[in-house]
C-alpha cells in the first residue's frame, strides 16, 4: 500500500484510501498484478480522482461490503459500472471486466466527464435492511427518497375536468375515448390535419374530428374539452422514485426543498431525479431483484437439507451440466432466458461456453434479433464468418464477426482509427442515440484515421454506414455479462439441485398465481413432485422433504399470516410433529392462528395427514362447526395448563377435559372439495375435477383440446 503511494502528501484521503481498498481487493482478485492490470488500475483511479468521485466510489462500497457482512445477497453488477476494475476490485461488482473485455470509458469517460450512478442489485427482502443501514450510519435528516411527480394526460384531464363541472360520466367516457393512445391534446389540436394523417389511423382521424367539432361547440361537453387542453400536463399526484436514494453530507433541509410521504418514514426532495442530478446531489440506486432471493433462498434450502454451504460466486463457468441446460432449453424460471422465443433460439444456439449466454442476452431485444439466426449459422459452421479487414477479427470473434456489443464499436474505432478513449465513447453515444452533431464531428476524424493506417476508402466506407445502421442497436456488454452471469448462476443450480431451485422460485411467485400454475407444470416435467400443504412438514416458503419433494408453503395459503405460520413451525420445532388435530389445537397459539386460520389450512388439505375428512371440519353440532369447537377446547387446555390447577384425585385438569368427537358426513364430491381448495390456494392441486372422469376420458377421446388452437377455419 505504502509503496503505491509515493505523491501521498499531494493526494486527497479519500483518493489514498480507495487506491488502498483498490489494490488490497487486487491481491485477492488476482494471483499476479502484472503491468496490464496496474495500468488499468492507475487510469481509473487517475479519472475518477480528476472527475471527483473517489467520495462516491468509498460510499458504494461501504454499504456493499455491510450488505455482504449482513447476508443480503449483492448482484455481480448492473450497467457500464462492471466496466471498472476500481469497481471489482473494492467489491462493488463481481465480473473481471479485462476478462471479457468490458471498458471503463463506458463507465466515465475520461475526456468529457458526466457522472453516471452506480446501480446495485440486492435480493428483495434485502434491499430495505441496506437501505436502513444507509439511513443509521448517514442520519435520518441526511438521506432522502426521490419524489416523482406524475402529471395529467389528456384522459385524464378530460374525466378530471368532466367530474369537477358535474358532466355525465358516460359523456366524459365517451369524449375521454375518442382521443387516440399516447396522443397529447396539445399535439391533436396544434397539428395540421395532413401531419396527422401520418401518424394516426382511419377511425382515429374520424374520433379526432368528432372531438375537434364538440370543442367548437357552446355546451359543457365543450367547456370541459377545452379546459381539459389548458390541465394537460399539471401535476396530478406525486408519488416516490422507486429506487433512487439521495445521500447527503449535511442536512438537506439545509441544501433543497424536502417534505414526508405518506408511505415511508424517509424524507423526500421535492426535486425529481432530473432536477436532483443537475444540482450535484449524489444519487444512488437500491434496486430489488427477485432472481437474487431465488438463489439465496436456494442455498438456504441446501443449507438446511443437505448441509451444503453452497458459494455460488465460485461456482465453475464451465459446467457441463449447466450448459445442457440451456442446449436442452430447459430454462423456464431463468433470469432473462425463460420466454418462448429465447428458449427457441437457445436450441438451435445449443451454447456451449459463457460468450454465448452473454451475446444471446444482448441480441434477444427488438432490432438486433434479427442477426440471431446469423450468429447460430456462424457458430455451428453453416455460414462462412467474414470480417471487413483481417484488422477486425481481435475483437469479433467472440461474436462470429457480428458486431454486437458497443464496446465492440469502441475497441475497433481505437484500433482502425486511433481514436482515443474519449472519442471512441462519444462515436459509441453519438450512434447510439443517432446524434448528428456528434456523427458529423467525428466522421471526417474516423475516415483521416482509418486511411493513416492505410485502409481502403471503400472498406471504411461501409465499415461506418454498417455501424450506424447497428450501433444504435448494439447493447452494453457490462450489463450483459452481469445478468448472463445470474442466469448462469441460476441455471447452475436448476442443473444440480432442480428441486430446491423450483421451491425457491415457487415460494418467490407465492403472491402470483398466474405465475405459479406454468412453474407447476415446468416441476412436473422435470419430474419433481409438488405436494399440498401439510401442518407437519410445511414451512412458510415451499420447501423440500427428505425425498427431494416439494412440499407446499402455508405462506401462499389465503387467509394464513406469517405470525400464524410460525407459531405451528416454532411449536413443531421444539415438540415434534402433531399426532391429531386436537393435538394440533392444544399446542398452537390460538391468538396467532384464528378461525379463519384453520379454516383455510383444512380446505387447502394441510389437515389431511390426520384422516379426517374435509368436510368433516366444517360439520356443524349445536350451531359450532368442529374447528370452532376445536378451538374453545384448545383455549380452555391452554387456560388450564397457565392456571396449574390440579382436581381432587390428584389429576392435572387438563387431562379431565375431553376434546369434542368429529361428526361422521358424506364426503364432499371432488368437483365442490377442488374448487373450495382452489379458493384459498389458486390452483388445483390434490387432484383436477376432470380426474372422476379419466376412465372415459382415456377410453373415449382421440385428440386433446389444445389441438383446437391448431384448426384451420
Amino acid at each position: 500500500f505504502t509503496e503505491k503511494l509515493k505523491n501521498k502528501g499531494k493526494e486527497k484521503g479519500e483518493d489514498v484510501y480507495l487506491k488502498h481498498l483498490t489494490y488490497k481487493g487486487a491481491k485477492l482478485r488476482y494471483k499476479e498484478i502484472t503491468q496490464e492490470i496496474e495500468d488499468r488500475i492507475e487510469l481509473e483511479l487517475k479519472t475518477i480522482a480528476k472527475s471527483g468521485y473517489p467520495g462516491y466510489f468509498l460510499i458504494v462500497q461501504d454499504f456493499v461490503a455491510q450488505a455482504r457482512k449482513m447476508k443480503v445477497s449483492v448482484g455481480p453488477g448492473r450497467g457500464s459500472a462492471a466496466g471498472s476494475i476500481v469497481a471489482y476490485c473494492t467489491g462493488i461488482t463481481n465480473v473481471d471486466p479485462l476478462k471479457y473485455d468490458l471498458l471503463f470509458e463506458r463507465f466515465l469517460n475520461p475526456e468529457r466527464v458526466s457522472l453516471p450512478d452506480i446501480d446495485i442489485d440486492f435480493d428483495d427482502e434485502g434491499r430495505g435492511r441496506i437501505i436502513d443501514w444507509v439511513v443509521n450510519k448517514y442520519g435520518k435528516d441526511q438521506v432522502a427518497q426521490i419524489i416523482t411527480y406524475g402529471t395529467m394526460a389528456a384522459r385524464s384531464a378530460i374525466r378530471d375536468t368532466a367530474r369537477v363541472l358535474d358532466l355525465p360520466l358516460h359523456e366524459a367516457d365517451r369524449v375521454a375515448k375518442l382521443v387516440p393512445d399516447l396522443t397529447k391534446l396539445k399535439k391533436l389540436f396544434d397539428t395540421p390535419i395532413e401531419e396527422l394523417k401520418k401518424s394516426l389511423q382511419g377511425d382515429q382521424i374520424a374520433n379526432f374530428k368528432l372531438l375537434k367539432e364538440l370543442s367548437e361547440g357552446d355546451d359543457l361537453i365543450a367547456e370541459t374539452i377545452n379546459q381539459a387542453r389548458k390541465l394537460e400536463g399539471s401535476v396530478r399526484n406525486v408519488g416516490t422514485h422507486a429506487c433512487g436514494v439521495i445521500i447527503t453530507p449535511e442536512p438537506l433541509i439545509d441544501l433543497i426543498p424536502i417534505a414526508t410521504a405518506k408511505d415511508s418514514q424517509l424524507l423526500v426532495t421535492q426535486f425529481d431525479n432530473g432536477v436532483v442530478e443537475k444540482a450535484g446531489l449524489l444519487k444512488m440506486d437500491f434496486l430489488g431483484l427477485k432472481n437474487l432471493t431465488i438463489i439465496k433462498d436456494c442455498i438456504k434450502i441446501l443449507k438446511a437439507l443437505h448441509n451444503i454451504d453452497l458459494d455460488i460466486d465460485t461456482i465453475p463457468l464451465d459446467d457441463k451440466k449447466t450448459f445442457e441446460v440451456f442446449q436442452r432449453a430447459d430454462t423456464k424460471g431463468i433470469f432473462q432466458f425463460s420466454s418462448d422465443g429465447m428458449r427457441s433460439h437457445l436450441k438451435q444456439l445449443k451454447p456451449d461456453k459463457f460468450d454465448d449466454l452473454i451475446a444471446m442476452n444482448a441480441l434477444f431485444r427488438p432490432g438486433p434479433m434479427e442477426y440471431i439466426p446469423n450468429y447460430i449459422k456462424r457458430k455451428q459452421g453453416k455460414e462462412e464468418i467474414e470480417y471487413d479487414l483481417p484488422e477486425m477479427k481481435e475483437y469479433l470473434s467472440n461474436t462470429y464477426g457480428i458486431t454486437v456489443y458497443q464496446e465492440q464499436v469502441m475497441l475497433l474505432s481505437q484500433k482502425l482509427a486511433n481514436f482515443s478513449k474519449g472519442d471512441a465513447d462519444m462515436l459509441r453515444k453519438g450512434m447510439g442515440k443517432k446524434i448528428k452533431s456528434i456523427l458529423d464531428e467525428l466522421k471526417p476524424k474516423f475516415y483521416d484515421g482509418c486511411k493513416s493506417n492505410g485502409f481502403d476508402e471503400s472498406k471504411i466506407e461501409k465499415i461506418w454506414t454498417d455501424w450506424e445502421a447497428f450501433a444504435s442497436y448494439a447493447f452494453n456488454k457490462s450489463h450483459s455479462t452481469c445478468y448472463a452471469l445470474i442466469a448462469y448462476q441460476t441455471a447452475y443450480l436448476k442443473a444440480h439441485y432442480p428441486a430446491e431451485l423450483m421451491a425457491a422460485i415457487l415460494t418467490n411467485h407465492m403472491k402470483d398465481i398466474k405465475g405459479i400454475t406454468p412453474l407447476m407444470e415446468e416441476c412436473k416435467r422435470m419430474g419433481v413432485k409438488v405436494l399440498g400443504p401439510d401442518v407437519n412438514e410445511s414451512f412458510y416458503k415451499f420447501a423440500v422433504n427428505k425425498k427431494g419433494e416439494i412440499r407446499f408453503g402455508l405462506g401462499a395459503v389465503k387467509g394464513v399470516g406469517k405470525a400464524a405460520v410460525e407459531a405451528i413451525v416454532d411449536e413443531r420445532k421444539e415438540n415434534g410433529n402433531y399426532t391429531s388435530f386436537d393435538d394440533f389445537v392444544k399446542r398452537i397459539d390460538l391468538r396467532a392462528a384464528n378461525k379463519r386460520t384453520l379454516e383455510s389450512i383444512t380446505l387447502s388439505g394441510g389437515f389431511d395427514l390426520f384422516t379426517l375428512l374435509r368436510s368433516q371440519y366444517f360439520e356443524k353440532t349445536k350451531e359450532l362447526s368442529y374447528i370452532e369447537q376445536m378451538i374453545k377446547f384448545g383455549n380452555k387446555v391452554q387456560d388450564t395448563k397457565s392456571s396449574n390447577q390440579v382436581d381432587m384425585f390428584g389429576d392435572t385438569a387438563e387431562a379431565s377435559l375431553q376434546a369434542p368427537i368429529a361428526t361422521n358426513t358424506c364426503p364432499w364430491s371432488t368437483i365442490e372439495m377442488l374448487s373450495k381448495e382452489k379458493e384459498v390456494v389458486g390452483i388445483y392441486i390434490s387432484g383436477h375435477p376432470l380426474d372422476d372422469y379419466k376412465f372415459e376420458i382415456n377410453n373415449f377421446c382421440n385428440a386433446e383440446l389444445s389441438t383446437l388452437r391448431n384448426l384451420i377455419p
